[in-house]
């Protein structure tokens, strides 16, 4: 059995991207994370500083050795402004100064053997104008060498409106027997 992680971007619990993603996930064992929960410090770029990055405080390297362990990523955002949440945003930026992190030898190697899945809720023509969102998604992937599995985008702005996106709930079902298999 594949491990698998997902990564939850809303800043609101139980959000509607949180409701679809769970639907996707129901009865498999997965790692949750909520990045609401901890701190991630934007990056400083220090890749082209003699001395390179500096070392941060705060939690993002924990969340890092949970990706490391798994097979799976589930990257769950809500759609804002026609990109990713900042949470998210904010976490993956920082890969830039894990590539050059000794802690992680080898991390686009590693990143190489995951496969990755995007889930996006947004109330805007998100079937369309989320697009975008997943190309983002789709560019970060091919970068640090991910398989991409594929993504669903459901509809819903205010609290539990994404339960009316019948499009999206069937997807997720189809995601969840696809997960399953692994």
């Amino acid at each position: 059995m594949s491990e698998m992680l997902v990564l939850y971007g809303s800043s609101r619990p139980s959000s509607n991207t949180e409701i679809l993603t769970k639907q996707a996930t129901a009865g498999i064992n997965v790692k949750e994370v909520y990045l609401r929960e901890f701190t991630i410090k934007p990056i400083v770029d220090g890749r082209h500083a003699e001395h390179g990055f500096d070392d941060v405080d705060d939690d993002y390297n924990t969340i890092m050795k949970e990706v490391e362990q798994s097979d799976i990523i589930l990257f769950s955002t809500p759609i804002y402004w026609y990109s990713m949440s900042g949470l998210m945003k904010n976490f993956i930026d920082r890969w830039s100064q894990t590539l050059r992190d000794p802690r992680f030898p080898d991390f686009k190697e590693r990143m190489s053997t995951k496969k990755a899945y995007v889930i996006a809720v947004g109330g805007d023509q998100p079937h369309i104008k989320g697009l975008a969102l997943i190309d983002q998604f789709r560019w970060i992937f091919e970068f640090v060498g991910m398989s991409f599995g594929g993504y669903i985008i459901g509809q819903g702005n205010k609290p539990n409106e994404v339960l009316q996106d019948e499009v999206a709930f069937l997807s997720a079902k189809k995601l969840n027997e696809e997960l399953k298999s692994y």
